[in-house]
């Protein structure tokens, strides 16, 4: 590995500008994917179900894919529109700006191309950041914000990232970061990796190879520039529900504790035994909570919040039952666990 990094670096500067970015159609594309031209970028995306509009955001080199579990359940009682973000899924790769301001302009282009006013916003990870871009810059458009894992914040940005920021640096790192296999990436992502379908490690594979992946993901990494937003978190007015894994690798809890504390509207629900996807790993549950929080049954101001299970009798997928919310007292518990913390909630010590 040594050896590769130094000879990667050593042609830096040749590397320098040479990821090809790309717009138009890429082989293999599902035949019954919906685009449309926004901003100059062609974007894939889903509009499924009616009701109450949902605007679905997904992390950093994700797709749609990733709210497999979450769209049967809201499609029911909600319209539910999921895009692939610029730079990923089957959406275009184009030169320009990919920062979280330039994302939430994307996507409330496609809200206006849909004809919706004002939606909900979910979004995971990095889309978190996108979230809250749109929450401060057109407040009137969001309603609420779920967000989960959210990758928000400076100090969340590996060393890698911060590396990638510098011409000829970037484009080497992002040659040794997609050497490697996609299952020996994502296996830090979940807390028992071995539920994680080896078709997803597949399709995540496929993702990789399509043109100017490399290009768009190095600079959406160069558009991460958190240290610009944080200090303005607490300008959210939105109602937000935080939804953690607990044993998050990737974004570790003491970030969404830190979130909450900053949001004045907030609150944060934890899942034991759960990496950095709770939509995969606690599915009921977290799809319970999710439907809650839409429906207004699920506040920040709940002192005392009743189980989820009682608050909707909607179907959730199979995956997982609903839970029973955990208090800080001991209780016996034969389900997914949710541990539920208030507004009020003082910062744990750091995870390990």
């Amino acid at each position: 590995m040594k050896t590769t990094l130094i000879a990667a670096l050593a042609l830096a500067t040749l590397l320098s500008g040479c990821l090809a970015h790309h717009s138009g159609a890429m082989p293999g594309e599902p035949k019954d994917a919906t685009y449309v031209e926004l901003e100059g970028t062609r974007v894939r995306y889903l509009d499924e179900g009616s009701g109450p509009p949902v605007i679905l955001i997904h992390g950093f080199a994700s797709a749609i894919e990733a709210w497999t579990t979450v769209i049967p359940a809201l499609s029911k009682d909600h319209r539910v529109i999921a895009l692939d973000l610029k730079g990923f899924g089957w959406t275009d790769r184009p030169e320009g700006d990919y920062s979280p301001a330039a994302q939430a302009k994307l996507v409330f282009a496609l809200m206006d191309h849909l004809g919706v006013e004002k939606a909900a916003f979910v979004a995971h990870s990095w889309g978190c950041s996108i979230a809250l871009r749109a929450a401060m810059q057109s407040p009137e458009r969001v309603s609420r914000l779920v967000l989960y894992d959210a990758w928000v914040y400076f100090d969340q940005l590996p060393t890698f990232f911060l590396l990638a920021r510098a011409d000829g640096i970037g484009e080497a790192l992002m040659w040794l970061f997609y050497e490697e296999r996609p299952a020996e990436k994502m296996s830090m992502a979940f807390y028992d990796p071995s539920i994680v379908p080896a078709a997803l490690f597949d399709e995540v594979e496929r993702v990789m190879g399509r043109p100017g992946t490399m290009a768009g993901a190095l600079a959406a990494i160069r558009g991460q520039r958190f240290e610009d937003l944080e200090e303005h978190y607490g300008d959210v007015k939105q109602p937000v529900l935080l939804l953690w894994g607990r044993e998050d690798r990737v974004t570790r809890l003491r970030f969404g504790e830190r979130l909450l504390k900053q949001l004045p509207d907030a609150r944060l629900e934890v899942y034991p035994l759960t990496g950095h996807f709770p939509m995969l790993e606690a599915a009921g549950a977290s799809t319970h909570a999710l439907q809650a929080f839409l429906a207004g049954e699920l506040t920040p101001e709940a002192a005392e919040p009743a189980a989820v299970s009682d608050l909707v009798g909607s179907e959730v997928p199979p995956t997982s039952d609903a839970a029973a919310p955990l208090t800080h007292e001991p209780v016996e518990v034969t389900h997914e666990p949710v541990e539920v913390i208030g507004p009020d909630f003082k910062e744990e010590e750091e995870v390990q």
